[in-house]
């Protein structure tokens, strides 16, 4: 267990030995799930900071059309909901339910205080890790504002594109699992990028998509 705690980001920088001693000053649980189970429903209390240590989970959320959103997935080792554990709204945002066999450690939002006030170098993680969360979850709500499958397909392939610097992106996600990123039907998705293809403004060839007219695909984020 300590071997995957370290890995964590919230224990950077720190030796086994500095873990052991600060679980052993506070109170925790360790909690299994299997496929599917639900870890915590959209708008309960956080009262516990989540850590990760085996498995994997995913977030999902309702949108008001009543479809069923992927927000993300999580990969051990990792945090859930760093960023709720504390302020007024203090809630989960998603609901999370384990993909597979998968392990927590709870800690309680006061023992984890304790940590936090005992190691500076923790804190630091932490601080660090809710700010990444943020700017993720500012990302992810500028993606979902585009209303069509196209425009969320050019800002998809956008984002790819400028961070290779090539007009030439291999997707590292099947369409199946992009129609569930995007909240649409895979049947719609394909068509989309057919669309796209035989408007010259793509060429996709299996997960290959090359770039042809960028200032084409950049007006369809319009």
């Amino acid at each position: 267990m300590i071997d995957n705690l370290s890995k964590c980001t919230l224990f950077n920088g720190l030796i086994h030995n500095d873990i052991i001693d600060l679980l052993n000053s506070v109170s925790w649980q360790e909690k299994k799930y299997v496929i599917n189970d639900i870890v915590a429903y959209a708008e309960a209390e956080v009262k516990y900071l989540h850590l990760l240590i085996e498995g994997s989970v995913r977030g999902e959320m309702i949108d008001f059309n009543g479809k069923t959103v992927k927000i993300e997935d999580i990969e051990s080792p990792g945090i859930l909901a760093p960023a709720f554990l504390f302020g007024a709204n203090n809630k989960y945002p998603v609901t999370i339910i384990s993909n597979q066999n998968t392990t927590l450690i709870n800690i309680p939002k006061p023992d984890f205080i304790k940590i936090l006030q005992k190691n500076s170098l923790v804190l630091n993680n932490y601080l660090d890790n809710i700010s990444s969360r943020a700017q993720f979850l500012s990302g992810k709500l500028r993606f979902l504002a585009f209303q069509t499958i196209k425009g969320k397909l050019a800002h998809y392939f956008l984002q790819i594109s400028n961070k290779t610097g090539k007009n030439i992106i291999l997707l590292n996600k099947s369409q199946n699992q992009l129609a569930e990123m995007f909240g649409v039907a895979r049947p719609s998705l394909g068509r989309a990028i057919r669309e796209l293809d035989s408007d010259g403004i793509i060429k996709a060839k299996g997960k290959e998509i090359a770039i042809i007219d960028i200032e084409k695909l950049k007006n369809l984020l319009k």
